[in-house]
């Protein structure tokens, strides 16, 4: 009887996925995504809230965390920002920023771009299950704990590929109501903290020592949180009016981001509460001290929607990519299916697979390797918008990032921070012995090698057959 039981279980979830893949399959496509909705999804392909950069306190107190958290928007965010709203303006395509290094820089680098994204999403996306799973744990921990972690990872996958098969304009909108709720125990935290802090006047220890060990994972930590811009581009033929709506939804998903690192730290100094040994996970216990136990417990809630949030939106992001490469000839056809909602729904489910896969991976912290791979993309994107002013000085673009000097002048501050990432992670230990730059390096060299042995002669065919018509 228990084993019939099962099976009759089984079958009967089987029918449940089914039927829903079928609705978000089949249903009707929906209208574009707007410009609110467009500032949260890229608000939480980037940040997800304060969440995340607890180590940055932990390593280098108040004064030190708010000077970087306020210094690298403009050496690290702003010129990104920029360099993507004139891109995006000016060639809003599905696929983004994949489209404009290929016809910047030709098929090969095209293709070095798109591998570099998803071998760092590899690294990248395992985090947020990762959050989810840590603030879930501090509701009770037997829900965690063992294998139950792992389920419940597994799970933030399948939920948000599924949700995904809904269409970008679906989670786009979703994501202003998980904004809301994510942030809503902060804004409480944040009026709590002031209010001590000019009331009571509680002695504040802006600074305390730090090792330069310390100090450059905080560092390390704050790029890893204010990256991700250039993700929002992927999906821009499913955004209304992207023209318009690409570069103010960058400059203000920029201002939100540093807005909400910076208040809440501000705030939590203002209470006087000690940042020694303050790490990942501990807003909880911050909050609980300011506002009281209901306050701790709604932290915890927008922990794990951050986790959700950060994830689902990822998830539209980097599904274009294979997409878009599949139609360019550079991965098989099967990749650019699409269901009647525009969503590239084989590779949200291959992709989904992969990610599923790499929950288990023993380096999800080690964000060195993520900013490696990122960073190289990156500097891609920049060099393709100096090319494409020199290539294509008439190109429309909507809204241009200065003259060419200044555009220019953009890609220093990201390339400064990069050779200090690749710096910084020198000595760091993936498995044992491996370094884990050696290990990235590998990695960004397969791009090449995978180019030549099976995308190569794909595009030099679908370029062969572009000439002759």
């Amino acid at each position: 009887k228990s084993v019939s039981g099962c099976i009759f279980r089984f079958v009967q979830g089987a029918k449940v996925v089914m039927f829903t893949l079928m609705y978000f399959t089949l249903k009707p496509a929906r209208r574009k995504m707007r410009f609110l909705p467009l500032i949260a999804a890229t608000y939480f392909m980037v940040s997800g809230g304060p969440y995340g950069i607890e180590d940055i306190l932990g390593g280098a107190g108040f004064a030190k965390a708010i000077v970087i958290l306020l210094v690298l928007p403009f050496l690290w965010c702003l010129p990104t920002a920029l360099m993507i709203g004139e891109l995006a303006a000016a060639l809003p395509v599905e696929g983004g920023f994949y489209i404009w290094v290929r016809r910047a820089l030709g098929p090969f680098w095209g293709y070095q771009e798109g591998w570099l994204s998803l071998s760092a999403s590899i690294f990248d996306m395992a985090i947020y299950p990762a959050i989810f799973v840590l603030y879930l744990g501090k509701f009770s921990p037997a829900l965690t704990a063992g294998w139950n972690g792992y389920a419940w990872s597994l799970a933030v996958v399948l939920l948000c590929c599924v949700w995904n098969l809904r269409g970008a304009p679906a989670v786009g909108e979703d994501s202003v109501g998980l904004f809301v709720l994510l942030l809503a125990p902060f804004a409480v935290f944040v009026v709590l903290g002031l209010w001590h802090g000019f009331t009571l006047h509680p002695a504040i220890q802006w600074s305390q020592p730090a090792s330069e060990s310390a100090l450059s994972t905080a560092i390390l930590v704050a790029m890893w949180n204010y990256m991700g811009w250039d993700n929002a581009s992927t999906v821009a033929q499913e955004v209304e009016n992207p023209q318009r709506n690409y570069p103010r939804a960058m400059i203000a998903a920029t201002i939100l981001v540093a807005v909400t690192y910076i208040l809440p730290l501000a705030a939590m100094a203002m209470t006087g509460l000690s940042v020694d040994s303050f790490s990942t996970g501990d807003w909880m216990t911050a909050a609980r001290t300011i506002g009281g136990p209901l306050l701790g417990l709604a932290v915890v809630g927008g922990g794990a929607i951050t986790g959700i949030g950060m994830f689902n939106a990822l998830v539209m992001s980097y599904t274009r990519l294979p997409m878009a490469m599949a139609e360019d000839g550079m991965l098989p056809r099967i990749f650019a299916k699409r269901n009647s909602r525009g969503v590239p729904w084989v590779s949200v489910l291959l992709c989904g697979l992969a990610w599923g896969l790499a929950l288990k991976l023993p380096f999800e912290r080690l964000i060195s390797i993520d900013l490696i791979l990122y960073g190289s993309s990156l500097l891609l994107e920049f060099v393709a918008l100096i090319v494409l002013r020199l290539r294509e000085p008439n190109l429309a673009r909507p809204f241009k990032a200065g003259n060419f000097a200044f555009a220019c002048s953009l890609g220093v501050g990201p390339a400064a921070l990069i050779g200090y990432a690749l710096w910084a992670s020198r000595n760091e230990k993936l498995m044992g012995s491996t370094s884990a730059l050696l290990f990235a390096v590998v990695v960004a060299l397969l791009g090449p090698v995978f180019y030549w042995v099976t995308a190569g002669p794909r595009a030099r065919r679908l370029a062969a057959a572009q000439a002759a018509d």
